[in-house]
């Protein structure tokens, strides 16, 4: 059975004209009271104002969230609303985990090749801030029953029946981060691949660094200022315009002293060589070449193929190691052909165990059926801007930043094609080939 792999030899060209996002910043910081709306409309206004697309030319909305707001549910219409936008232009949110961003580009992609539309703003937004604190359905049940009594004597009698531990909240987030087939957290699947390919911590500390590092260099650089639209964020409206969360002067030493986070006693993942729970947003504006000429715009670069594949979901993590030899083939192209890749940094084990995935031959024969190796992920070529471990994880908006950095690092470094891809929650692996235009 075949995955989800589409290839752009069938129907119009499908460019990227340009993209924006908002900072990255760690959860309950500077962007904890911003909706996910806002995370959503702000890098999207911004960027038709500097692309100088008129509204009435957009013909779609698709937003990735993971964590929907119960006051904006189908939040992508929302956010079409407050640009905005005609009232006829029609809009939907998806959610596919970790690649729900990318899923939101892929659909998009999808309907301007086939001429259902010529322009469609993609991104992805997610306020990990927001996520709710539950009550348990055994307290549930009880409020129910005092919202139904009628008399005093009755509601008295309800609310006498709680207890103490009906006012312990059951934590959103911690639920929503736990696979419902294998019952593992998103951390103990890092810890599975930790064991199954020998990854030891001082592998993982040093790929932490080496993110934190590469992240504050491109930072100084300026690297992202030109991707970043400053946020103002309430109560105060104080100016966020740089990404809060990597640290200048972090060392091996100071992540040393980290203790194994999901496992305490043999665990080598810690809160050090992991993604951040993050708040962010961001948005593409995808269109077919045709439009793109017509706007004046010359475009970012455009989409080559893309593939969604199924893993052992105790394996999330190997994700990447599934899709991208699918979009690979589909885009007709080897690792050898791409200059750039941006694999998302969930966990540092979970990239280091990428690599060995893509360069074993063992791990293609028996897992992918292939006769070769996918290739090797060499350093000067994987993240050379840092990742995940260093900027952060909005599960909701992430896959579009990949595909936004990757293609102004393309850009940056002359460079002609890149691959985009990341780990699912739940077992699944997302790639995409993208193509700096000239």
């Amino acid at each position: 059975m075949r995955s989800s792999t589409y290839r752009n030899d069938h129907g119009r060209s499908v460019v990227i004209l340009g993209g924006i996002r908002t900072p990255w910043v760690k959860a309950g910081a500077g962007l904890q009271d911003v909706h996910p709306v806002e995370l959503a409309r702000l890098p999207a206004e911004e960027m038709l104002v500097r692309l100088n697309v008129p509204l009435t030319d957009v013909d779609d909305v698709i937003f990735g969230n993971v964590s929907q707001p119960a006051d904006a549910q189908n939040l992508s219409r929302v956010v079409a609303l407050r640009l905005g936008l005609p009232l006829s232009v029609p809009a939907h949110t998806v959610h596919r985990n970790c690649a729900s961003g990318m899923e939101a580009i892929t659909q998009a992609f999808d309907k301007v090749r086939f001429g259902l539309a010529d322009v469609v703003i993609a991104g992805g937004a997610e306020s990990m801030s927001s996520a709710p604190f539950l009550f348990s359905k055994r307290a549930q049940r009880k409020f129910v029953q005092l919202a139904r009594a009628r008399t005093a004597l009755a509601k008295l009698s309800a609310a006498a029946t709680f207890r103490a531990r009906d006012f312990s909240p059951v934590i959103a987030l911690e639920v929503g981060l736990t696979d419902g087939f294998c019952g593992q957290n998103m951390g103990q699947t890092a810890e599975n691949l930790a064991h199954e390919f020998a990854i030891g911590r001082s592998m993982q500390d040093a790929y932490a660094l080496q993110s934190h590092r590469r992240v504050v260099s491109a930072a100084e650089s300026g690297f992202f200022t030109d991707e970043i639209v400053p946020t103002y964020p309430p109560p105060d409206f104080g100016e966020v315009a740089a990404d809060i969360g990597p640290r200048k002067n972090q060392s091996l030493e100071a992540l040393a002293k980290l203790r194994p986070y999901f496992d305490r006693q043999f665990g080598t993942v810690t809160a050090g060589n992991a993604c951040s729970i993050t708040d962010g947003g961001c948005a593409l504006l995808i269109a077919s070449e045709e439009k793109a000429a017509s706007l004046g715009i010359k475009p970012l670069g455009k989409i080559n193929s893309y593939a969604y594949r199924g893993c052992p979901p105790h394996r999330m993590g190997l994700g990447p190691a599934f899709a991208t030899p699918e979009a690979l083939a589909d885009a007709g192209l080897t690792l050898r052909d791409i200059d750039r890749v941006e694999l998302n940094e969930a966990f540092a084990v979970q990239v280091l165990a990428n690599q060995m995935a893509f360069d074993s031959k063992a791990f293609a024969e028996t897992e992918l059926g292939l006769s070769e190796p996918i290739g090797p992920l060499n350093d000067d070529q994987l993240n050379v801007n840092g990742g995940a471990i260093a900027l952060g994880h909005p599960v909701g908006a992430t896959g579009v930043r990949l595909v936004l950095t990757l293609l102004r690092e393309l850009a940056r470094s002359g460079l002609r094609r890149g691959l985009a891809t990341l780990c699912v929650g739940g077992g699944q692996g997302a790639a995409m080939v993208v193509e700096r235009t000239e």
